[in-house]
Protein backbone atom coordinates (compact mmCIF):
# COMPACT_ATOMS: atom_id res chain seq x y z
CA UNK A 1 0.00 0.00 0.00
CA UNK A 2 1.30 3.47 -0.98
CA UNK A 3 1.82 5.55 1.77
CA UNK A 4 0.02 8.54 0.56
CA UNK A 5 -3.14 6.30 0.87
CA UNK A 6 -2.84 6.29 4.55
CA UNK A 7 -1.10 3.74 6.32
CA UNK A 8 0.11 2.83 9.42
CA UNK A 9 2.91 -0.37 9.47
CA UNK A 10 2.62 -3.34 10.59
CA UNK A 11 2.42 -7.23 10.19
CA UNK A 12 -0.61 -8.87 8.78
CA UNK A 13 -3.70 -8.75 9.07
CA UNK A 14 -4.74 -11.46 11.15
CA UNK A 15 -8.11 -12.47 9.66
CA UNK A 16 -8.44 -16.47 9.79
CA UNK A 17 -9.46 -17.91 6.24
CA UNK A 18 -11.55 -20.98 5.57
CA UNK A 19 -14.20 -19.81 7.81
CA UNK A 20 -13.27 -20.33 11.96
CA UNK A 21 -12.41 -17.01 13.66
CA UNK A 22 -12.46 -18.32 17.13
CA UNK A 23 -14.45 -21.79 18.72
CA UNK A 24 -17.93 -21.25 17.67
CA UNK A 25 -17.31 -17.29 16.01
CA UNK A 26 -17.23 -17.05 12.26
CA UNK A 27 -18.17 -20.23 11.19
CA UNK A 28 -18.42 -20.31 7.66
CA UNK A 29 -21.81 -21.89 5.53
CA UNK A 30 -20.09 -25.07 5.37
CA UNK A 31 -18.93 -25.09 8.90
CA UNK A 32 -22.71 -24.10 9.90
CA UNK A 33 -23.72 -27.12 7.95
CA UNK A 34 -21.30 -28.85 9.79
CA UNK A 35 -22.39 -27.68 13.35
CA UNK A 36 -26.06 -28.85 12.90
CA UNK A 37 -25.61 -32.33 14.32
CA UNK A 38 -23.69 -30.88 17.59
CA UNK A 39 -26.76 -27.78 17.34
CA UNK A 40 -29.70 -30.73 17.16
CA UNK A 41 -28.25 -32.42 20.29
CA UNK A 42 -29.67 -29.51 22.09
CA UNK A 43 -32.65 -27.80 22.49
CA UNK A 44 -33.05 -24.97 20.23
CA UNK A 45 -32.58 -21.67 22.21
CA UNK A 46 -36.00 -19.28 22.23
CA UNK A 47 -34.60 -16.80 20.59
CA UNK A 48 -37.55 -14.72 19.78
CA UNK A 49 -38.86 -15.23 23.43
CA UNK A 50 -35.39 -13.96 25.12
CA UNK A 51 -35.48 -11.08 22.85
CA UNK A 52 -38.77 -9.80 23.66
CA UNK A 53 -38.11 -10.17 27.61
CA UNK A 54 -34.51 -8.29 27.10
CA UNK A 55 -36.17 -5.56 25.42
CA UNK A 56 -39.13 -5.63 28.13
CA UNK A 57 -36.00 -5.57 30.95
CA UNK A 58 -34.33 -2.48 29.53
CA UNK A 59 -37.67 -0.52 29.46
CA UNK A 60 -38.83 -1.32 32.62
CA UNK A 61 -35.60 -0.58 34.47
CA UNK A 62 -35.53 2.95 32.85
CA UNK A 63 -38.92 3.90 33.36
CA UNK A 64 -38.58 2.36 36.90
CA UNK A 65 -35.30 4.92 36.79
CA UNK A 66 -36.84 7.63 35.86
CA UNK A 67 -39.99 7.67 38.17
CA UNK A 68 -37.65 6.82 40.96
CA UNK A 69 -35.68 10.04 40.21
CA UNK A 70 -38.24 12.23 39.91
CA UNK A 71 -39.42 11.24 42.78
CA UNK A 72 -35.94 12.01 44.66
CA UNK A 73 -35.81 14.90 43.18
CA UNK A 74 -38.97 16.28 43.99
CA UNK A 75 -38.82 15.35 47.60
CA UNK A 76 -35.70 16.71 48.17
CA UNK A 77 -36.51 20.06 46.14
CA UNK A 78 -39.90 20.54 47.81
CA UNK A 79 -39.43 18.81 51.50
CA UNK A 80 -35.85 19.25 51.94
CA UNK A 81 -34.90 22.36 50.86
CA UNK A 82 -38.12 23.89 50.42
CA UNK A 83 -39.65 23.36 53.76
CA UNK A 84 -43.07 21.94 52.34
CA UNK A 85 -44.62 18.37 52.38
CA UNK A 86 -44.62 16.76 48.66
CA UNK A 87 -48.53 16.61 48.12
CA UNK A 88 -50.48 13.66 46.20
CA UNK A 89 -50.13 15.65 42.78
CA UNK A 90 -47.00 14.55 42.55
CA UNK A 91 -47.98 11.47 41.33
CA UNK A 92 -49.21 13.34 38.16
CA UNK A 93 -45.46 14.35 37.62
CA UNK A 94 -43.91 10.53 37.45
CA UNK A 95 -46.69 10.01 34.70
CA UNK A 96 -45.91 12.90 32.78
CA UNK A 97 -42.09 12.47 32.78
CA UNK A 98 -42.31 8.81 32.05
CA UNK A 99 -45.24 9.62 29.12
CA UNK A 100 -42.58 12.56 28.01
CA UNK A 101 -39.78 9.82 28.02
CA UNK A 102 -41.80 7.49 25.78
CA UNK A 103 -42.85 9.74 23.50
CA UNK A 104 -39.51 10.77 22.92
CA UNK A 105 -38.70 7.26 21.90
CA UNK A 106 -36.29 6.74 25.27
CA UNK A 107 -37.42 3.52 26.17
CA UNK A 108 -37.42 1.67 23.06
CA UNK A 109 -34.14 2.97 21.39
CA UNK A 110 -32.37 0.17 22.67
CA UNK A 111 -33.70 -2.32 21.61
CA UNK A 112 -31.95 -1.32 18.41
CA UNK A 113 -28.99 -1.04 19.79
CA UNK A 114 -25.91 -3.12 20.68
CA UNK A 115 -24.45 -0.07 22.39
CA UNK A 116 -27.10 0.91 24.71
CA UNK A 117 -25.59 4.23 26.39
CA UNK A 118 -27.01 7.12 28.61
CA UNK A 119 -24.55 9.82 27.50
CA UNK A 120 -26.49 10.11 23.99
CA UNK A 121 -29.92 11.26 25.43
CA UNK A 122 -28.27 13.91 27.89
CA UNK A 123 -29.40 16.72 25.77
CA UNK A 124 -33.37 15.16 26.03
CA UNK A 125 -33.10 14.45 29.55
CA UNK A 126 -31.87 17.93 30.04
CA UNK A 127 -34.47 19.30 27.93
CA UNK A 128 -36.94 17.16 30.39
CA UNK A 129 -35.79 18.34 33.63
CA UNK A 130 -36.21 21.68 32.21
CA UNK A 131 -39.91 21.61 31.18
CA UNK A 132 -40.35 19.10 34.63
CA UNK A 133 -39.13 22.15 36.83
CA UNK A 134 -41.21 24.88 34.82
CA UNK A 135 -44.38 22.55 35.16
CA UNK A 136 -43.64 22.12 39.02
CA UNK A 137 -42.74 25.83 39.46
CA UNK A 138 -46.11 26.83 37.72
CA UNK A 139 -48.15 24.07 39.19
CA UNK A 140 -46.78 24.18 42.49
CA UNK A 141 -49.70 23.81 44.65
CA UNK A 142 -50.97 20.59 43.54
CA UNK A 143 -47.58 19.37 44.33
CA UNK A 144 -46.31 20.76 47.82
CA UNK A 145 -48.30 22.10 51.20
CA UNK A 146 -47.03 25.92 50.71
CA UNK A 147 -46.08 28.14 48.22
CA UNK A 148 -42.88 26.82 46.45
CA UNK A 149 -39.98 29.38 46.70
CA UNK A 150 -37.46 29.74 44.27
CA UNK A 151 -34.76 28.12 45.54
CA UNK A 152 -37.16 24.63 46.01
CA UNK A 153 -37.53 25.29 42.03
CA UNK A 154 -34.35 25.56 40.94
CA UNK A 155 -32.88 22.67 43.18
CA UNK A 156 -35.40 20.17 41.83
CA UNK A 157 -33.61 21.05 38.49
CA UNK A 158 -30.48 20.57 39.58
CA UNK A 159 -31.50 17.13 40.92
CA UNK A 160 -33.49 16.11 37.71
CA UNK A 161 -30.78 16.82 35.82
CA UNK A 162 -28.45 15.03 37.92
CA UNK A 163 -30.55 11.89 39.21
CA UNK A 164 -32.19 11.26 35.33
CA UNK A 165 -28.64 10.79 33.31
CA UNK A 166 -27.14 8.46 36.70
CA UNK A 167 -30.57 7.12 37.26
CA UNK A 168 -30.83 5.66 33.78
CA UNK A 169 -27.00 4.42 33.74
CA UNK A 170 -27.14 2.75 36.52
CA UNK A 171 -30.49 0.78 35.58
CA UNK A 172 -29.01 -0.07 32.20
CA UNK A 173 -26.10 -1.80 34.33
CA UNK A 174 -28.34 -3.61 35.64
CA UNK A 175 -30.81 -4.86 33.36
CA UNK A 176 -27.34 -5.71 31.45
CA UNK A 177 -25.86 -7.90 34.16
CA UNK A 178 -29.45 -9.33 34.47
CA UNK A 179 -29.93 -10.14 30.68
CA UNK A 180 -28.36 -12.57 28.62
CA UNK A 181 -25.92 -12.04 25.77
CA UNK A 182 -27.51 -11.12 22.48
CA UNK A 183 -26.82 -13.74 19.72
CA UNK A 184 -25.43 -12.28 16.99
CA UNK A 185 -24.95 -13.71 13.36
CA UNK A 186 -22.92 -11.57 10.57
CA UNK A 187 -24.92 -12.57 6.88
CA UNK A 188 -21.86 -11.37 4.67
CA UNK A 189 -17.89 -12.06 4.89
CA UNK A 190 -16.12 -13.68 6.83
CA UNK A 191 -14.05 -10.32 6.81
CA UNK A 192 -16.72 -8.39 8.26
CA UNK A 193 -17.62 -11.04 10.93
CA UNK A 194 -13.63 -10.85 12.11
CA UNK A 195 -14.02 -7.10 12.31
CA UNK A 196 -17.00 -7.47 14.18
CA UNK A 197 -15.67 -10.18 16.56
CA UNK A 198 -12.75 -7.74 17.15
CA UNK A 199 -14.62 -4.45 18.09
CA UNK A 200 -17.39 -7.01 20.55
CA UNK A 201 -14.43 -7.96 22.22
CA UNK A 202 -12.93 -4.70 22.81
CA UNK A 203 -14.18 -2.55 26.38
CA UNK A 204 -17.39 -4.23 28.54
CA UNK A 205 -20.31 -1.83 26.56
CA UNK A 206 -21.36 -4.20 24.44
CA UNK A 207 -23.10 -7.81 25.98
CA UNK A 208 -22.96 -9.36 22.64
CA UNK A 209 -21.32 -12.78 20.78
CA UNK A 210 -20.96 -13.43 17.40
CA UNK A 211 -22.34 -17.11 16.87
CA UNK A 212 -21.04 -17.53 13.20
CA UNK A 213 -21.62 -15.84 9.63
CA UNK A 214 -22.76 -17.05 6.60
CA UNK A 215 -22.62 -15.79 2.91
CA UNK A 216 -25.00 -14.29 0.70
CA UNK A 217 -25.85 -16.00 -2.44
CA UNK A 218 -26.91 -14.68 -5.38
CA UNK A 219 -30.65 -14.07 -6.06
CA UNK A 220 -33.48 -13.15 -8.09
CA UNK A 221 -33.42 -10.05 -11.33
CA UNK A 222 -35.46 -7.36 -10.85
CA UNK A 223 -36.16 -5.02 -13.82
CA UNK A 224 -33.36 -5.89 -15.76
CA UNK A 225 -30.88 -4.65 -12.72
CA UNK A 226 -29.02 -8.05 -12.60
CA UNK A 227 -29.02 -10.61 -9.56
CA UNK A 228 -29.94 -9.50 -6.48
CA UNK A 229 -28.13 -10.45 -2.72
CA UNK A 230 -30.03 -13.06 -1.41
CA UNK A 231 -30.68 -15.20 1.95
CA UNK A 232 -28.97 -18.69 1.78
CA UNK A 233 -31.65 -21.55 1.71
CA UNK A 234 -30.90 -22.98 5.37
CA UNK A 235 -30.82 -19.18 7.01
CA UNK A 236 -34.16 -19.94 8.95
CA UNK A 237 -32.83 -23.57 10.71
CA UNK A 238 -29.78 -21.99 11.20
CA UNK A 239 -31.26 -19.17 12.97
CA UNK A 240 -33.38 -21.40 15.46
CA UNK A 241 -30.05 -23.66 16.13
CA UNK A 242 -27.73 -21.03 16.99
CA UNK A 243 -30.37 -19.14 18.90
CA UNK A 244 -29.38 -15.80 16.83
CA UNK A 245 -31.49 -13.17 17.59
CA UNK A 246 -29.74 -10.25 15.26
CA UNK A 247 -28.34 -10.33 11.77
CA UNK A 248 -25.40 -7.80 10.74
CA UNK A 249 -25.63 -7.70 7.09
CA UNK A 250 -22.78 -6.81 5.41
CA UNK A 251 -23.72 -6.91 2.16
CA UNK A 252 -20.52 -4.95 0.41
CA UNK A 253 -21.05 -2.44 -2.58
CA UNK A 254 -25.05 -2.88 -3.34
CA UNK A 255 -27.80 -0.97 -4.50
CA UNK A 256 -30.19 0.64 -2.36
CA UNK A 257 -32.62 -1.85 -3.92
CA UNK A 258 -30.77 -4.56 -3.63
CA UNK A 259 -29.88 -3.51 0.36
CA UNK A 260 -33.53 -2.83 1.09
CA UNK A 261 -34.33 -6.42 -1.05
CA UNK A 262 -32.75 -8.45 1.63
CA UNK A 263 -33.47 -6.21 4.85
CA UNK A 264 -37.50 -6.64 3.76
CA UNK A 265 -37.00 -10.37 3.64
CA UNK A 266 -34.55 -10.41 7.18
CA UNK A 267 -37.47 -9.07 9.09
CA UNK A 268 -39.52 -11.73 8.03
CA UNK A 269 -37.82 -13.85 9.85
CA UNK A 270 -38.34 -11.95 13.21
CA UNK A 271 -34.78 -10.72 13.99
CA UNK A 272 -33.37 -7.89 14.67
CA UNK A 273 -31.56 -5.99 11.60
CA UNK A 274 -28.15 -4.16 12.01
CA UNK A 275 -26.18 -2.97 8.22
CA UNK A 276 -22.99 -2.72 8.08
CA UNK A 277 -21.98 -0.01 5.32
CA UNK A 278 -19.23 -1.13 2.79
CA UNK A 279 -18.19 2.23 3.52
CA UNK A 280 -18.28 2.37 7.40
CA UNK A 281 -17.45 5.93 7.81
CA UNK A 282 -15.69 8.65 6.49
CA UNK A 283 -14.18 9.80 9.83
CA UNK A 284 -16.43 10.32 12.65
CA UNK A 285 -19.03 12.63 12.30
CA UNK A 286 -18.03 14.53 9.33
CA UNK A 287 -20.70 13.91 7.63
CA UNK A 288 -23.80 16.20 6.46
CA UNK A 289 -26.84 15.67 4.66
CA UNK A 290 -27.69 17.91 1.66
CA UNK A 291 -30.48 17.47 0.41
CA UNK A 292 -31.05 19.03 -3.64
CA UNK A 293 -34.59 18.00 -4.76
CA UNK A 294 -34.84 14.39 -3.95
CA UNK A 295 -31.04 13.97 -4.43
CA UNK A 296 -29.03 13.50 -1.33
CA UNK A 297 -25.27 15.07 -1.15
CA UNK A 298 -23.14 13.96 1.68
CA UNK A 299 -21.18 16.89 2.77
CA UNK A 300 -17.74 16.25 4.46
CA UNK A 301 -16.71 18.83 6.78
CA UNK A 302 -13.21 19.84 6.89
CA UNK A 303 -10.43 17.72 8.62
CA UNK A 304 -8.57 20.63 10.70
CA UNK A 305 -10.41 23.27 12.69
CA UNK A 306 -11.01 26.71 12.16
CA UNK A 307 -9.07 29.15 14.29
CA UNK A 308 -12.55 30.29 16.35
CA UNK A 309 -12.84 26.53 16.80
CA UNK A 310 -9.45 25.79 18.73
CA UNK A 311 -9.89 29.04 20.67
CA UNK A 312 -13.04 27.58 21.88
CA UNK A 313 -11.33 23.84 22.23
CA UNK A 314 -8.05 25.68 24.43
CA UNK A 315 -10.53 27.88 26.09
CA UNK A 316 -12.46 24.68 27.21
CA UNK A 317 -9.14 23.30 28.17
CA UNK A 318 -7.80 26.06 30.32
CA UNK A 319 -10.71 26.85 32.36
CA UNK A 320 -11.19 22.64 33.38
CA UNK A 321 -7.68 21.86 33.63
CA UNK A 322 -7.20 25.05 36.26
CA UNK A 323 -9.66 24.43 38.21
CA UNK A 324 -8.98 20.78 38.58
CA UNK A 325 -5.45 21.96 40.01
CA UNK A 326 -6.38 23.80 41.98
CA UNK A 327 -8.35 21.30 43.78
CA UNK A 328 -6.76 18.30 43.74
CA UNK A 329 -2.64 20.68 44.37
CA UNK A 330 -2.91 18.66 47.99
CA UNK A 331 -3.35 15.21 46.09
CA UNK A 332 -0.44 16.10 43.92
CA UNK A 333 1.92 16.98 46.93
CA UNK A 334 0.84 13.84 48.40
CA UNK A 335 2.11 11.66 45.74
CA UNK A 336 4.66 13.38 44.86
CA UNK A 337 6.42 12.46 48.52
CA UNK A 338 4.96 9.08 48.30
CA UNK A 339 6.93 8.51 44.95
CA UNK A 340 10.36 9.72 46.19
CA UNK A 341 9.72 7.58 49.75
CA UNK A 342 9.20 4.66 47.72
CA UNK A 343 12.58 4.62 45.54
CA UNK A 344 15.18 6.30 44.46
CA UNK A 345 14.83 8.92 41.28
CA UNK A 346 12.88 12.35 40.70
CA UNK A 347 8.74 12.05 41.12
CA UNK A 348 7.92 13.46 37.55
CA UNK A 349 8.98 11.31 34.66
CA UNK A 350 9.80 13.24 31.47
CA UNK A 351 9.13 11.60 28.40
CA UNK A 352 9.75 13.06 24.68
CA UNK A 353 6.47 12.40 22.85
CA UNK A 354 5.54 13.94 19.57
CA UNK A 355 3.21 16.62 20.15
CA UNK A 356 0.86 18.86 17.42
CA UNK A 357 2.42 19.35 13.82
CA UNK A 358 4.76 16.71 15.08
CA UNK A 359 6.45 18.75 17.62
CA UNK A 360 8.35 16.99 20.29
CA UNK A 361 7.20 18.25 23.76
CA UNK A 362 8.61 16.58 26.88
CA UNK A 363 5.06 14.89 28.59
CA UNK A 364 4.87 14.65 31.94
CA UNK A 365 3.72 11.45 34.70
CA UNK A 366 4.47 10.94 38.29
CA UNK A 367 7.04 7.91 38.18
CA UNK A 368 5.78 4.83 38.38
CA UNK A 369 8.64 2.54 37.63
CA UNK A 370 12.40 2.44 39.09
CA UNK A 371 14.62 4.93 38.10
CA UNK A 372 16.65 2.75 35.14
CA UNK A 373 13.20 1.27 33.64
CA UNK A 374 14.40 2.83 29.92
CA UNK A 375 17.26 0.55 30.25
CA UNK A 376 15.88 -2.28 30.84
CA UNK A 377 13.11 -2.59 28.09
CA UNK A 378 15.74 -4.42 25.58
CA UNK A 379 16.05 -7.30 27.60
CA UNK A 380 12.18 -7.46 28.81
CA UNK A 381 10.63 -7.13 25.22
CA UNK A 382 9.71 -10.58 24.60
CA UNK A 383 7.30 -10.22 28.00
CA UNK A 384 5.58 -7.20 25.60
CA UNK A 385 1.66 -8.09 25.17
CA UNK A 386 0.48 -5.05 23.43
CA UNK A 387 -0.58 -5.41 20.05
CA UNK A 388 1.70 -4.56 16.91
CA UNK A 389 3.76 -1.32 17.34
CA UNK A 390 2.95 -0.69 21.31
CA UNK A 391 4.92 -1.62 24.09
CA UNK A 392 2.86 -3.15 27.40
CA UNK A 393 3.70 -6.03 30.21
CA UNK A 394 0.86 -6.46 32.20
CA UNK A 395 3.23 -7.63 35.29
CA UNK A 396 6.10 -5.06 34.75
CA UNK A 397 8.88 -5.97 36.87
CA UNK A 398 10.19 -2.13 36.45
CA UNK A 399 6.81 -1.06 38.23
CA UNK A 400 7.52 0.46 41.64
CA UNK A 401 4.69 -0.52 44.76
CA UNK A 402 3.62 2.64 44.56
CA UNK A 403 3.89 2.95 41.04
CA UNK A 404 1.57 -0.04 40.77
CA UNK A 405 -1.22 1.95 42.23
CA UNK A 406 -0.77 5.37 40.36
CA UNK A 407 -1.32 3.57 37.32
CA UNK A 408 -4.14 1.15 38.28
CA UNK A 409 -5.63 4.49 39.78
CA UNK A 410 -4.45 6.41 36.95
CA UNK A 411 -3.38 9.07 39.04
CA UNK A 412 0.12 9.08 37.15
CA UNK A 413 -1.10 10.79 34.21
CA UNK A 414 -2.03 13.68 36.30
CA UNK A 415 0.94 16.01 36.09
CA UNK A 416 -0.30 15.75 31.81
CA UNK A 417 -2.67 18.95 33.46
CA UNK A 418 0.57 20.27 33.51
CA UNK A 419 1.24 19.91 29.66
CA UNK A 420 -2.22 21.18 29.09
CA UNK A 421 -1.73 25.05 30.78
CA UNK A 422 1.30 24.99 28.82
CA UNK A 423 -0.29 24.01 25.64
CA UNK A 424 1.36 21.21 24.58
CA UNK A 425 -1.70 19.27 25.18
CA UNK A 426 -5.45 19.18 25.54
CA UNK A 427 -7.63 16.99 27.81
CA UNK A 428 -9.24 15.63 25.39
CA UNK A 429 -7.12 14.12 21.39
CA UNK A 430 -5.57 11.91 19.65
CA UNK A 431 -2.87 9.58 21.85
CA UNK A 432 0.53 11.52 22.30
CA UNK A 433 3.08 8.66 20.56
CA UNK A 434 6.63 8.42 21.33
CA UNK A 435 8.56 8.82 18.42
CA UNK A 436 9.61 5.42 17.60
CA UNK A 437 5.74 4.31 17.58
CA UNK A 438 5.26 7.81 15.36
CA UNK A 439 7.30 7.11 12.42
CA UNK A 440 4.95 3.69 11.88
CA UNK A 441 2.24 6.58 10.92
CA UNK A 442 1.93 7.72 7.33
CA UNK A 443 0.05 9.21 4.90
CA UNK A 444 -3.11 11.14 5.43
CA UNK A 445 -3.36 8.95 8.93
CA UNK A 446 -1.17 11.72 9.90
CA UNK A 447 -3.22 13.82 10.07
CA UNK A 448 -3.59 13.22 13.55
CA UNK A 449 -1.27 15.74 14.46
CA UNK A 450 -3.33 18.50 13.31
CA UNK A 451 -4.42 19.18 16.99
CA UNK A 452 -2.94 18.66 20.33
CA UNK A 453 -2.39 15.22 21.55
CA UNK A 454 -4.75 14.37 24.83
CA UNK A 455 -4.46 13.37 28.65
CA UNK A 456 -7.53 11.33 27.21
CA UNK A 457 -9.51 9.98 24.07
CA UNK A 458 -11.27 7.10 22.59
CA UNK A 459 -8.12 5.14 22.90
CA UNK A 460 -7.94 5.47 26.39
CA UNK A 461 -11.65 4.64 27.46
CA UNK A 462 -11.60 1.44 25.21
CA UNK A 463 -8.34 -0.07 26.81
CA UNK A 464 -5.44 1.65 25.24
CA UNK A 465 -3.16 -1.53 25.70
CA UNK A 466 -6.03 -3.61 23.95
CA UNK A 467 -5.91 -1.51 20.94
CA UNK A 468 -4.16 -2.53 17.96
CA UNK A 469 -1.88 0.59 16.82
CA UNK A 470 -3.69 0.65 13.41
CA UNK A 471 -6.98 0.72 14.87
CA UNK A 472 -5.89 3.50 17.47
CA UNK A 473 -4.83 6.01 14.51
CA UNK A 474 -8.27 5.46 12.74
CA UNK A 475 -10.05 6.44 16.62
CA UNK A 476 -7.77 9.41 16.28
CA UNK A 477 -8.65 10.37 12.69
CA UNK A 478 -12.34 9.49 13.69
CA UNK A 479 -12.12 12.91 16.32
CA UNK A 480 -9.85 15.06 14.60
CA UNK A 481 -12.27 14.81 11.92
CA UNK A 482 -16.01 15.44 14.65
CA UNK A 483 -14.50 17.63 16.86
CA UNK A 484 -16.89 19.07 18.98
CA UNK A 485 -17.22 20.61 22.81
CA UNK A 486 -19.61 17.84 23.23
CA UNK A 487 -17.69 15.17 22.29
CA UNK A 488 -15.10 16.58 24.07
CA UNK A 489 -17.58 16.41 27.01
CA UNK A 490 -18.75 12.90 26.12
CA UNK A 491 -15.35 11.48 26.31
CA UNK A 492 -14.30 13.01 29.50
CA UNK A 493 -17.38 11.36 31.37
CA UNK A 494 -16.55 7.78 29.72
CA UNK A 495 -13.14 8.03 31.21
CA UNK A 496 -14.14 8.91 34.88
CA UNK A 497 -15.77 4.98 34.84
CA UNK A 498 -12.55 3.47 33.46
CA UNK A 499 -10.52 4.99 36.27
CA UNK A 500 -12.92 4.52 39.01
CA UNK A 501 -12.87 0.46 37.58
CA UNK A 502 -9.12 0.64 37.85
CA UNK A 503 -8.52 -0.35 34.71
CA UNK A 504 -5.48 2.24 34.32
CA UNK A 505 -2.70 1.39 31.91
Amino acid sequence: MQADAGTVRRGPAKFLDGGALAGDVGLSREGLRGARSADAEREPLDRRGLTRRRDARFRRALATADAFSVALALWLGIHVVGGQQVAGGALLLLFVVIIAAKTLGLYDRDENLLHKTTLEELPALFQMATVSTLLVWLLSDPLASGELGNGAALSIWVFLTALMPLGRSLARQIARRLSPVERCLVLGSPEAAAELEAKLGIGGYVKADLVGYMPLEKGPSINGSGPLPDIPENFCAELDARGVQRVVLAPGQVTNDALMYVVQKLQAYDVKVSVLPATQRTWGNTEEVDPIHGLTLVAIRRLDMTRSTQLVKRAFDLTISSLVLMLISPLLAAIAVAVKLDSRGPALFRQRRVGRDGEPFEMLKFRSMVNEADERRAELAHLNEAADGLFKIADDPRVTRVGRFLRRSSFDELPQLINVLRGEMSLVGPRPLIPEEDVQIEGWYRNRLKIRPGITGYWQYLGSSRIPLNEMVRLDMSYVSGWSLWKDARILLRTVPHVLARRGQ
